[in-house]
């Protein structure tokens, strides 16, 4: 029974001296690690969302109407240009191509007879067997009888392509998209779907969009935004899963007006896709790079970000934090902001517990050093903890 008081009695002494503490800083003692602001250097990266494009998307569309009685691909299948992708029940465009070609071979018997008639008529009329107007006449024929053969091998040709485009193939290399509509589905150009989508997936298309204040900044610095587009350093594309696609691309070109709803500017960024990995309609976000040169950069944990606007603690000469609201570059890198306005060189700023903190409390500054070595020892002493709550289990259960 003793031992058990015993063993409960050094429990109790491990929780009241853990307090605890799971590795986190203590701020019950006001001490707070404080960062004077300088001036510095940086590789930043901003990221964008984008949305990525074949180089060359052509929907596929029938010409004519009439009822599916073919599907030659699959989904995600690779096509080559003029392979059938489709074939349209055809039954009629064949009996017109028929009713065509009869209709031409009629009109060509006429050319013969008319052509006959013609030729009889100047030999009658050199021998003065008939007069002019039979002679006119007859050439009227024949040249009525030429008119109906074109005409008949117009209509013939109409009807061939008619035929054919009841064989929908494919215009360029590529991909094939979704396919919405079944064997028996009735079609028509005017269908509210194309029939499928080819995508040139060789190389992609990916679009992102930069605000108009990026934009105009990056036309005076370069002269003009193709200038700008021209030295812009090469990108990187994060994939929706959150990695990294292991071919960089370049921005080649922007849309030539801003939109007048979000106030941005699409931008165009070529990337190669030799795996054929990337597929036309994902979704991603660029990186790019940029470098800020003498900036105030400070990291964004110590930021409170509230209703869009950003805060830090300031410290006073007197130790009391003042409630700042600061304004920050748009371009960040998800780790960092670089500050624009409401801060300067010199001031001092708390990085670490801002959670706890009140608008002019009075702290106890230590450094960012001192402060890892608070936490390292808050560390140490959860582990000695842990380790003795074990030790008092083990022992209540007599092991």
């Amino acid at each position: 029974m003793k031992k058990i008081m015993a063993i409960a009695a050094f429990a109790a002494m491990l929780v009241s001296c853990g307090g605890g503490m799971k590795g986190k800083p203590d701020f019950s003692d006001n001490e707070y690690a404080v960062r004077t602001i300088g001036s510095s250097d940086a590789d930043l990266q901003t990221k964008y969302p984008a949305t990525i494009k074949g180089q060359q998307d052509v929907e596929i569309r029938p010409k004519v109407s009439g009822f599916i009685t073919r599907i030659n691909v699959k989904e995600g299948q690779t096509v080559g240009a003029g392979q059938v992708l489709f074939e349209i029940d055809n039954v009629t465009y064949k009996a017109q191509v028929n009713q065509a070609q009869a209709a031409l071979t009629a009109a060509t018997s006429q050319l013969n007879t008319a052509t006959l008639t013609y030729n009889n008529a100047q030999k009658l009329f050199a021998a003065n067997v008939i007069g002019q107007y039979e002679l006119d006449a007859s050439k009227n024929t024949y040249e009525s009888a030429k008119a109906g053969v074109a005409q008949a091998q117009a209509a013939l040709a109409s009807a061939k392509e008619a035929l054919s485009f009841c064989f929908v193939t494919a215009p360029t290399s590529g991909v094939v998209g979704s396919l919405p509509y079944k064997v028996g589905a009735l079609v028509s150009a005017s269908s509210p779907e194309p029939l499928t989508t080819i995508s040139n997936n060789s190389g992609l298309e990916i679009y992102f969009s930069v605000t108009e204040k990026e934009v105009l900044n990056m036309s005076k610095t370069a002269g003009s935004v193709q200038s700008a587009i021209n030295t812009m350093p090469e990108i990187k594309l994060m994939l929706a899963d959150g990695s990294i696609y292991n071919h960089v691309g370049k921005v080649v070109k922007a849309s030539g007006v801003i939109d007048p709803a979000t106030g941005s500017i699409s931008l165009i960024a070529h990337f190669p896709n030799p795996e054929h990995l990337l597929k036309a309609g994902a979704s991603g976000y660029v990186i790019m790079p940029h470098k800020a040169t003498g900036a105030i950069i400070i990291p964004q944990s110590c930021v409170a970000d509230v209703l869009n606007k950003h805060f830090v603690y300031v410290v006073g000469k007197d130790n009391k934090v003042k409630y700042t609201e600061i304004t920050v570059d748009p371009n960040d890198d998800g780790e960092s902001y670089i500050i624009t306005s409401g801060l300067k060189k010199g001031d001092r700023i708390v990085v670490d517990g801002i959670t706890s903190l009140q608008d002019g409390m009075e702290i106890k500054p230590i450094t960012e050093a001192q402060l890892k070595q608070k936490l390292q020892k808050t560390e140490k002493l959860a582990q000695v903890q842990g380790d003795g709550v074990i030790a008092v289990g083990k022992a209540l259960k007599g092991e």
